[in-house]
């Protein structure tokens, strides 16, 4: 029986196990790196640049080794990079650089949590002013359907533009979700772009086109909006 505090209430959940995550730490032992050269720490693990060279140029790495991003889909990403900068990209022209990955992630609990791009914090760090929109999903019929309401989706942007800063989703196949946000950073495409896909229905997905559907919203003017509900009443 776990004993804990929310908002100043206690509380206890019962289970019947408990799984500690203690982190991993990179397999740097038996390689013999120094003898060619290839710098790294115990805890961080081999030092690479942008372009996944090591401290010796002539020799690359990817992985759980080098990065911060644990991820499968985060060392195939970088194999990728390394085998076109390698052998793809004569005389150093057309190189890849692991900062331009946009690399999303996801925590496979019930509900699953998905994320992509920048935190509120992070965008704040950078100078950046953020607007957010949060659609939950128990106003989604598809999630409403299946008995799947908790969760929402969260699109951050930045204030006075479409363009997506970053998104988390909440919910039972958040990790199916977030690739289209995640095809929407990528590809520099906004919220407008968004907002005018057609999303199949009924789907738990459609979440996201109604967010990018309130921010097409607040484009409206309070004299626009007025027009519109007249407009209405007559049609």
């Amino acid at each position: 029986i776990i004993h804990h505090q929310q908002n100043g209430i206690n509380h206890q959940i019962e289970v019947d196990k408990i799984l500690v995550g203690a982190g991993r730490s990179p397999n740097v032992e038996g390689l013999n790196l120094e003898a060619v050269g290839v710098e790294y720490d115990q805890r961080k693990g081999v030092f690479v640049n942008d372009y996944l060279q090591t401290t010796n140029p002539r020799i690359f790495a990817a992985g759980d080794i080098c990065m911060n991003w644990k991820f499968t889909h985060a060392a195939d990403a970088a194999a990728r990079i390394v085998i076109k900068n390698t052998l793809f990209a004569p005389f150093g022209l057309g190189k890849s650089k692991l900062s331009d990955l946009v690399m999303p992630w996801v925590t496979y609990t019930d509900p699953e949590i998905a994320h992509v791009g920048l935190y509120a914090k992070e965008a704040k760090a950078q100078g950046l002013e953020t607007d957010e929109i949060k659609i939950p999903f128990s106003s989604v019929d598809r999630a409403i359907y299946d008995g799947e309401t908790e969760g929402f989706v969260k699109i951050l942007h930045q204030r006075g533009s479409d363009r997506i800063l970053g998104a988390t989703i909440v919910a039972r196949h958040a990790g199916e979700m977030i690739s289209e946000i995640t095809l929407a950073i990528a590809s520099k495409q906004g919220l407008n772009a968004l907002s005018s896909v057609i999303h199949s229905y009924p789907t738990q997905a459609d979440a996201i086109k109604k967010a990018a559907d309130a921010y097409r919203k607040t484009l409206l003017t309070p004299r626009t909006q007025t027009l519109l509900k007249l407009l209405s009443k007559f049609s």
